[in-house]
């Protein structure tokens, strides 16, 4: 138990809630030692039973029970002075029961607060809760009643569903937390994923094990109770960096040569100091350090570090057209509590023109050519199933460079139904309509029944062996219906040689385009084998953001770099679809059942749709992260590093 509060104050976690029940004793004499608040909840919950005229809380006969509850729940507690609210409950309708237990309650303790989330929902009003505490409310529900009249305050008593590879979107729920003094955050659903240490069966690996895997014929839902920030082994899950980022008490601006430091905390000042460096990509400019005690940053105030002139560095020629990022940490007595990076000057991206410049060398119909590389191209389906590199293949025996618009669907994909409804994407039929060539240039153009809509690859070889790829879509603008997809790019199969990935882009842990706030940009050097997470049901995982360029490459160097006029999402991992995503439905499998292959599946995408949070059983991405049925063009360069 002190381990988890431990790892709850590396997130920077203030507040925790005993659902669906009290807790252990000693928990509570953790929280008050150590300092964590708590919504204490009553051992009530009726979900079963239904919310209607047939709940329990309506019933005479259970009106003893339902005060009982409270009677022991509180008397027990009471002396906790880490308990800031009470809880009558969860789940359980609402009656004259909890009419009464909330009555009770506000007499016995008149000096906390008491909730209950069901109350909120009684039609004529008559509902008793002092805190407004819903479930998985939605941003535009969260926005309606913090500017509506009611003087509650607004704190869910579950949100942010944590379930696989989630908390896209959370950004989202703090900028309204930070916008209205209403809203006061709310409580993740759930700390931890509830899965137990076992040994697969097909690789005799390490498993977590869930619901399903106790036997035949028992109930079970699945990996349901797998939604949690860390693992069960308290090791953080990748969106546990977005968790601990938006929930950080520390935050910077720039104004001239000053940071400015925005003190979020309600009732301490700030302490530590702050590391600043300065970045031009893959070189270090200059850094600083600040002791923070001497500012006197005194609770929801500002305080100001005047640092070194930005105008000097953005002028030195040494730095020319590279981007600069100002990165901050902030320690306390050796431990991080606040990260931060600032553009200084955006990246450049290249203006990519089609237009071939070509070396001379002959190609043929199937074939483009130029300084030592080689693309051959399927006759057949228009796809490239050879590409040299100064003799070196490029792509895995029998493989090809293919259009790619799916993802091995999440659990919050699986919630929302996406593996069924988007699945015409996962592998549409692609007919070859035309291909046409000539020395430099080669274009290919397909029609996809199923989703009525055409698609034309375009190829250019430039003198220098760099192929321009533009992936254009064209759908029916009367289509009614039609599926959105879950990413736009390509994808490719190299061999093992080239399992090293360097990147410029948004790391070093995976991120996506809606849950890319505690990542940062950098040069990041890493290996394919570690590049997929394994989340306790096999799923997406891996891909990286704002990529301005990207590099599979051998021991050596030598493979192939990526990149675009704007930020590319990429990913390169050991697994294929089949491995991730052998059903529209979710078997029963972990991430330890899975063989990694001995080559790197390579996603080079224009945008990959965001992966969400609201829930898991319904809810989409906000629908910017969306990826709607419409015309899309994406143009790309694949370039030798021989």
């Amino acid at each position: 138990m002190k381990k988890d509060i431990e790892v709850m104050k590396q997130l920077n976690m203030n507040a925790v809630r005993t659902c669906h029940y009290p807790d252990d004793p000693r928990w509570y004499d953790l929280c008050d030692e150590l300092g964590i608040y708590m919504t204490s909840e009553s051992n009530l919950e009726t979900h079963g039973m239904g919310y209607g005229d047939e709940t329990l809380a309506k019933r005479e006969d259970f009106h003893l029970m339902h005060m009982q509850r409270q009677y022991h729940h509180m008397k027990t507690y009471k002396n906790h002075p880490a308990i800031i609210v009470w809880s009558l409950g969860n789940e359980a309708g609402y009656g004259q029961n909890f009419s009464d237990a909330y009555d009770w309650v506000k007499q016995y303790d008149p000096s906390r607060p008491c909730q209950y989330e069901r109350a909120l929902w009684e039609r004529d009003g008559s509902g008793k809760s002092d805190i407004m505490c819903p479930m998985y409310y939605g941003y535009e529900n969260c926005i309606r009643y913090s500017e509506s009249d009611d003087p509650r305050p607004l704190i869910q008593c579950e949100y942010a569903h944590a379930m696989g590879n989630s908390m896209g979107g959370f950004k989202e729920y703090w900028d309204l937390v930070r916008k209205y003094p209403k809203y006061q955050g709310g409580y993740i659903w759930d700390m931890i994923d509830q899965g137990l240490r076992g040994k697969s069966k097909v690789t005799g690996r390490q498993i977590w094990t869930y619901g399903g895997d106790y036997g035949e014929n028992r109930p079970s839902d699945n990996n349901f109770n797998c939604n949690g920030v860390v693992a069960p082994d308290r090791s953080f899950n990748p969106h546990a960096y977005e968790v601990q980022y938006y929930y950080q008490n520390i935050w910077t601006t720039l104004e001239g040569n000053d940071l400015v430091i925005f003190n979020e905390n309600f009732f301490v000042p700030l302490k530590g100091e702050v590391e600043w460096t300065i970045m031009a990509e893959d070189e270090k400019v200059t850094s600083g350090r600040h002791i923070l005690d001497g500012l006197n940053i005194q609770p929801q105030q500002k305080g100001r570090i005047t640092i070194m002139d930005i105008n000097d560095i953005k002028a030195n020629s040494r730095y020319a057209g590279k981007e600069l990022v100002l990165n901050l940490v902030y320690t306390q007595d050796r431990r991080q509590i606040a990260h931060d990076q600032i553009v200084l000057r955006p990246y450049q991206f290249p203006e990519i023109s089609g237009n071939a410049r070509t070396s001379g060398k002959s190609g043929t119909a199937n074939t483009l050519q130029a300084s030592d590389v080689k693309v051959t191209f399927n006759p057949e389906t228009g796809f490239i199933n050879s590409y040299e590199v100064a003799g070196r293949q490029m792509l895995e025996a029998g493989s090809s460079i293919t259009p790619d618009f799916w993802r091995a669907p999440t659990d919050n994909d699986h919630g929302a139904g996406m593996q069924k409804s988007l699945r015409a994407w996962r592998n549409p039929e692609l007919k070859l309509k035309s291909l046409t060539s000539n020395l430099s240039t080669l274009t290919c153009l397909y029609d996809l029944p199923q989703l009525k809509a055409q698609l034309a690859l375009t190829y250019v070889m430039q003198e220098d062996g760099s192929l321009i790829v533009t992936e254009n879509l064209t759908v029916d603008k009367d289509a009614h219906k039609m599926p959105q997809m879950l990413r736009y790019g390509i994808k490719l199969d190299m061999p093992k040689a080239y399992d090293n990935i360097l990147f410029y882009g948004d790391g070093p842990f995976e991120n996506y385009c809606d849950r890319n706030g505690a990542s940062q940009l950098g040069v990041y050097r890493q290996e394919v084998a570690d590049q997929y997470y394994g989340y306790i049901r096999p799923q997406e995982s891996g891909n990286k953001t704002q990529v301005r360029w990207w590099q599979m490459i051998d021991r050596y160097g030598h493979g192939l770099k990526f990149y675009a006029g704007e930020p590319l999402e990429c990913q390169a991992i050991n697994y294929t679809y089949d491995d991730l995503d052998p059903s529209d439905h979710k078997e029963q499998w972990h991430s330890g059942d899975l063989t990694p292959r001995s080559y790197a599946s390579v996603h080079i995408a224009q945008k990959e749709m965001g992966i969400g949070c609201v829930n898991s059983w319904g809810a989409w991405p906000l629908r910017e992260y969306q990826m709607p049925y419409q015309d899309r063009s994406f143009t790309f360069v694949i370039a030798p590093l021989k």
